[in-house]
């Protein structure tokens, strides 16, 4: 048996569990396990300029590709608790990250030592387990632990606290017989998918909800092949939008109060049956419950059981993997369809098309300052099907999911039930470092771009590039339009007179002098002609500096972006379209 310390021992088995790369912070409680990454060698490191921009950029990191389990790196006190948003974040989207905490020595962690804070009861709220491990010998096995915990049922985040006593103490480990833990995800049975099949068999309009499970457990290959096994139409979530490409004839459209379409919503109302697979049932998804069940009957396959009745109680629930009950699905669905026995669902499916090219928001808007209608359009044209979009909160990420399109899992990578805002920035850069090849393009409105704007720092450091568009409104404008309900409209201007740019006409900060300082590339664009011709510049750039370049679109101060407190009761306080002029970037107009 080899000799090691624990923060070494530690570290292969990071290796052995496929971790090459972690984003962090050192610090004076780390600084042993990051002695122990430097003398075994093999795992990357990108260092953030904020902790909480290190368990985001991990997030991503896993977001972006199948397998994928994010690493960050911390010290003891603040940096754990500056990683908790992160752990929320990824929780509450079964996003599998590890955190590594530093502590103090163990014999004065009870004793109010410098920055010695229980971050295991802090973080135990937010995380599938976290644990201070106070045995030297238990520490590779607790990192055996975390990464079967993090894999296994619904995925989720851990941490693991190590006092500096502990990292630093030597074991005996021997990393060749290293093996991880068998993986435990439950499956649907074979009678459970027939039950399943019989009640959509029943139905006239049925549809499937696609969450963000599918995309987790890798399955939207097979949800394709069973929605055109059966033609029944697909609405994804806004976790699960990729599961189907945006312009496949059965892809209905996403529902929901804010992030959906006018089709999307037209389409689940109008549904006699509804199979979810992966999804939560999000309030902001189903608005109010009794509008969204009424008159429907509900199957429900998730991978928590909790989740099963959580909303409201469906009349058949299932618990299982998704991938797992999707094999079982198209199964059935194969021999249905070889004995002729599925129901044709081409009119439904049709009528389905026919509100996707007719009940469309007006995106070709000529206004000076820019109507943000009119930058989603100009994405549009620029950016293709292989395109990354990155975002988190606020009215820009709402009127981007109502007029962007996305035609591949894992290509709309969004935090969808914590929404911190400042996330987009370090996820992005955990995009790119999971994939050094992809079109990535995050979007932030004005103040989730200044929240963690620092990261872009790392992004120029370590050549991690992407386009940002920056909509700038100089507002919260999400929170001033929830203000409408109370008239008012109190401390969410962002504007003031800079006195070091005047040419902003009262914007507040000067973002492009922001992003060059911090050793990026940034343009500003002022009027709707010129949107096109910034985003193209911006990909040039990428290629020639490798740095982020900000493209930011100067809007106009006051927007409302469509939404409200039932599916069907969404306020439109824009003009509809009228004919393929008034959004001629739609899918309706592209297909």
């Amino acid at each position: 048996m080899a000799r090691m310390t624990a923060a070494e021992a530690a570290v292969h088995v990071l290796r052995k569990e496929g971790i090459d790369v972690a984003f962090g912070v050192p610090g004076a409680a780390i600084n042993p396990f990051y002695a122990a990454m430097r003398q075994v060698g093999g795992i990357d490191h990108v260092l953030a300029r904020h902790v909480e921009g290190a368990s985001h950029m991990a997030e991503g990191y896993t977001r972006t590709k199948a397998g994928n389990i994010g690493v960050c790196i911390g010290t003891s006190g603040p940096a754990g608790t500056d990683m908790i948003t992160g752990l929320y974040s990824a929780s509450a989207d079964s996003i599998p990250i590890l955190c590594i905490t530093g502590q103090a020595p163990r014999a004065r962690m009870h004793k109010e030592d410098f920055q010695a804070v229980d971050i295991q009861a802090i973080a135990g709220p937010v995380t599938k387990w976290a644990v201070t491990v106070l045995e030297p010998a238990q520490v590779p096995r607790a990192f055996q632990q975390a990464f079967h915990l993090m894999r296994s049922a619904r995925p989720g985040p851990v941490l693991i606290d190590l006092p500096i006593d502990v990292q630093m103490s030597e074991i005996e480990f021997d990393p060749d017989t290293y093996e991880p833990l068998p993986v435990y995800k439950p499956a649907a049975s074979r009678a459970q998918v027939e039950r399943a099949i019989a009640m959509l068999q029943e139905a006239e309009r049925p549809l499937i909800v696609a969450g963000g499970g599918i995309v987790n457990a890798d399955a939207s290959d097979l949800l394709l092949e069973f929605a055109e096994l059966t033609g029944v139409p697909v609405i994804p979530t806004l976790m699960g939008w990729g599961t189907i490409p945006d312009d496949h004839p059965l892809m209905a459209g996403m529902v929901g109060l804010q992030t959906s379409h006018r089709y999307g919503n037209a389409t689940l109302l109008a549904a006699d049956f509804v199979l979810g697979i992966g999804n939560r049932w999000a309030n902001r998804h189903t608005g109010n419950v009794e509008t969204y069940t009424r008159g429907r009957k509900f199957v429900h396959v998730d991978i928590e059981p909790t989740q099963i009745g959580r909303i409201f109680g469906p009349d058949l629930g299932i618990v299982s993997d998704a991938r797992a009950a999707l094999a079982r699905f198209v199964e059935v669905a194969r021999e249905m369809h070889q004995a002729g026995t599925l129901k044709d669902r081409g009119r439904w499916a049709e009528e389905c098309q026919a509100r996707k090219r007719t009940l469309l928001r007006k995106t070709h808007f000529d206004n000076v300052p820019v109507k943000p209608q009119r930058v989603y359009e100009e994405m549009n044209r620029v950016f293709g099907k292989e395109t990354r979009y990155v975002s988190t909160i606020g009215l820009s990420q709402i009127a981007g999911a109502q007029f962007l399109h996305v035609y591949k899992p894992r290509h709309w990578i969004n935090c969808g039930q914590a929404g911190p805002l400042g996330w987009t920035i370090p996820a992005a850069l955990g995009v790119r470092r999971a994939d050094p090849e992809a079109d990535i393009v995050a979007l932030s409105g004005d103040y989730d771009f200044q929240f963690m704007v620092e990261e872009l720092a790392a992004g120029a450091q370590f050549n991690l590039p992407w386009i940002h568009v920056l909509v700038n409104n100089s507002y919260l404008g999400l929170i001033r339009q929830a203000q409408r309900g109370f008239d008012m409209d109190y401390c969410v201007q962002l504007a003031f007179e800079n006195i070091n740019c005047p040419e902003i006409d009262g914007y507040g900060v000067d973002h492009v002098a922001v992003v060059e300082g911090l050793g990026c590339k940034a343009l500003r664009v002022t009027r709707p002609e010129e949107i096109a011709p910034a985003l193209r510049e911006a990909r040039r750039m990428i290629a020639e500096y490798r740095v982020p370049v900000v493209v930011e679109v100067i809007l106009e101060r006051v927007t409302n972006i469509a939404m409200g407190t039932d599916l069907d009761g969404v306020t439109e306080f824009e003009a509809l379209a009228e004919n393929v002029e008034d959004a001629p970037t739609s899918i309706a107009a592209l297909t």
